[in-house]
């Protein structure tokens, strides 16, 4: 079996635009006609020259090469061009194809991924969702604490047993930074509300986006202890683990990260520092299937936990879900709502989500099709990358 051809699609979110303005699919076909789609996770350079970079890597090292061979394949695009480290937009090009790899073999073989990797070990996957706005919220859900906690409460009578948000908000270029006395105020006001809506029926995320310093983390983590948080998310910036590692011994909050980290080599940092305990990698962008399958085995090693990151597509979401099935280590998977919306019609027949957990596709491969109808008819024609921070500092 050979790959022989490669196409990509870069497909608008309309609105709400829930998981990101735009979202990266490729397919790869083989010279038997079996059909593996993936999806790419880059934020740094815009969709269509993303596109481009996925054809180029493909004409180079992809198209002739055999689907099963996935170690190889991975090495020869890693080491490409005298690299051989983690460029997280490589990396993310090389996660959409290595995922349609492994949706090729697992329908060759006619089993789902996660029977490849170790077997089904979760039959359910416990799932999480942002709090989002609605139409007619009368103040900002990210900011304001009333309308977070009337939202958090409606999201676990649906059958979440966690929410996440960042009442934080903005975040810049020039992050870390010290949090402003209102934000650290705020903060503490908003997770106290969804603690009292939610009581014990649900976990809160404390979800910021590297704004602080180390000490301005632990600031902010002296004020939601009391609330019981199960994760602080990625309180520093991602480039020095050992500041990181500052806020984890310096709070009872168990410190999560991951969602900006690329191959088993940056995760390696964080679990030697001790900088986080529940890892968030993103499967479009850390380095594929089987490389999540190896940071996850070396979080096991250090009783570190996984719960897989999701802003984007439903492709990764399924990549997600088949990672997760067949963990030890898995804690829980972030959802966008309940892969309802675009999220469903984006594929032939949607995830499956119940009473708050993602059922783990039983279908071969990644276990969903793209609806490359519906993915064609929804192209993205702008030039903005899929998230933008401040450009200049936050006081």
């Amino acid at each position: 079996m050979k790959i022989t051809d490669v196409k990509t699609f870069v497909v608008g979110n309309p609105p709400p635009g829930f998981g990101g303005r735009y979202f990266i699919f490729l397919k790869l076909t083989t010279d038997s006609s079996v059909v593996g789609y993936g999806e790419v996770y880059v934020a740094t350079f815009g969709p269509h020259v993303v596109a481009r970079m996925i054809e180029d890597v493909c004409e180079r090292f992809v198209i002739g090469s055999d689907p099963f061979k996935i170690e190889t394949l991975w090495r020869r695009m890693y080491g490409s061009g005298y690299a051989q480290r983690p460029d997280i937009s490589l990396v993310g090009v090389m996660s959409g194809i290595e995922m349609a790899c492994w949706d090729i073999v697992g329908k060759e073989v006619d089993k789902p991924v996660y029977e490849l990797l170790g077997g089904q070990v979760h039959e359910g996957l416990r799932s999480y969702t942002y709090l989002y706005p609605e139409d007619g919220d009368g103040a900002n859900v990210y900011t304001d604490p009333e309308t977070a906690a009337e939202r958090a409460a409606a999201y676990v009578k649906k059958g979440f047993s966690a929410v996440k948000f960042d009442p934080v908000s903005d975040y810049s270029v020039f992050d870390g930074r010290q949090p402003s006395l209102e934000a650290l105020e705020r903060s503490e006001r908003y997770v106290k509300l969804v603690r009292e809506a939610v009581g014990t029926d649900a976990d809160l995320l404390f979800g910021t986006h590297g704004q602080f310093t180390a000490s301005g983390a632990l600031r902010l983590a002296r004020r939601l202890e009391a609330y019981d948080p199960l994760w602080f998310e990625e309180p520093t910036p991602p480039e020095m683990p050992e500041e990181m590692a500052k806020v984890a011994q310096g709070t009872s909050i168990p410190v999560a990260t991951g969602e900006r980290l690329a191959t088993k080599y940056e995760f390696a940092r964080v679990l030697e520092t001790g900088a986080a305990s529940i890892l968030q990698m993103n499967l479009g962008r850390v380095g594929g299937l089987l490389e999540a399958k190896k940071i996850a085995a070396m979080a096991e090693a250090h009783y570190a936990q996984i719960a897989p990151h999701l802003y984007c597509g439903p492709i990764v979401g399924a990549a997600n879900a088949q990672l997760a099935a067949c963990t030890p280590n898995f804690l829980i998977l972030e959802s966008i709502l309940e892969w309802d919306g675009f999220h469903s019609e984006i594929l032939t027949k949607p995830m499956e989500w119940q009473d708050g957990y993602v059922i783990p596709p039983t279908a071969p491969g990644l276990g969903v099709e793209l609806n490359e109808a519906v993915a064609e008819a929804n192209p993205y024609t702008g030039d903005e990358l899929h998230l933008s921070p401040a450009n200049d500092p936050i006081q």
